[in-house]
């Protein structure tokens, strides 16, 4: 008969069906009189039905997958599992616990990246992004960049559709923060164009979300402003010779101009008495 040790290591085999029908003979031999191998059998076929009725994974390419995976796994640290799990340390549970955990956090990590400012999921799209971002290596960051910054200019054009100003607003202000970031790539980019057409797609997607702004009966300020500002950065990114546009004279902060001094008369000169003449002589 089959020691007590040996029958649990070969459970996980057991009921996958993966033994041999003299191997089965002996295991069934051994759970016949032991409760508690009885007992761990259950609860590894327990486990082979949860694992039946997950849904087929989707096919996705592995680098995007594992960063997808890599964003959710510390928040999976605190994962619970039922109790008739609790007692067991065997590396075939664990390594059976584990798949359970990654596939939960797999679907997770999937669809995060659709997920907009209100939904839950949005925390999980972030993380990601921001793997992403710092996993980049240096000739494609600025082009994650630009993808990081269309996004949040989606986002904003859903939000504001979604009669959500404030969250809009919170996404533009992430999309400057990307777009400062990212300025210096774009002034000094080896492929001008590429560039130019980045650019040209951000002030597309500017202009879509002022047009959804408008549309709404909240018409939000703040949206409006931060377009425009954003709009005057893209501006300063293209024609960076223009510089800052000239000051303009404000009361009480700018010497007032000294007033240009009127021309003084020219002085006239007195018309000279007439000389007397005989007849005057003659009547004084």
């Amino acid at each position: 008969m089959l020691s007590h040790a040996t029958t649990t290591d070969w459970l996980i085999p057991y009921a996958d069906g993966m033994l041999a029908s003299d191997e089965r003979r002996r295991i069934d031999a051994h759970i016949a009189g032991c409760a508690s191998c009885a007992a761990e059998l259950g609860a590894v076929r327990e486990l082979n039905l949860l694992l039946v009725s997950l849904p087929a994974a989707p096919p996705v390419a592995f680098a995007p997958f594992w960063l997808k995976l890599q964003a959710v796994l510390p928040q999976r640290r605190t994962l619970h599992l039922p109790n008739f799990f609790a007692s067991y340390r065997r590396a075939g549970f664990a390594l059976a616990m584990a798949t359970v955990a990654l596939l939960a956090a797999a679907g997770t990590a999937l669809a995060a990246p659709s997920a907009m400012p209100d939904n839950p999921l949005y925390p999980v799209k972030q993380l990601e992004e921001n793997l992403r971002l710092n996993f980049a290596p240096a000739p494609a960051r600025l082009s994650v960049q630009m993808d990081l910054a269309n996004e949040r200019l989606r986002e904003a054009q859903v939000m504001a559709a979604n009669h959500k100003p404030q969250l809009a607003a919170n996404s533009l202000r992430l999309f400057q923060v990307i777009v400062n970031d990212s300025a210096a790539g774009l002034k000094e980019s080896t492929d001008p164009r590429t560039a130019q057409k980045d650019l040209q797609r951000l002030r597309v997607g500017l202009d879509a979300v002022e047009r959804e702004n408008a549309s709404n009966d909240d018409d939000a300020s703040d949206i409006r402003v931060l377009v425009v500002s954003s709009i005057d950065e893209i501006d300063r990114i293209e024609n960076p010779e223009a510089g800052p546009p000239a000051p303009t004279l404000v009361i009480g902060t700018q010497a007032t101009p000294t007033p240009a001094a009127e021309p003084k008369p020219k002085p006239v000169k007195p018309t000279p008495a007439p000389e007397p003449s005989d007849d005057d002589h003659r009547r004084g």
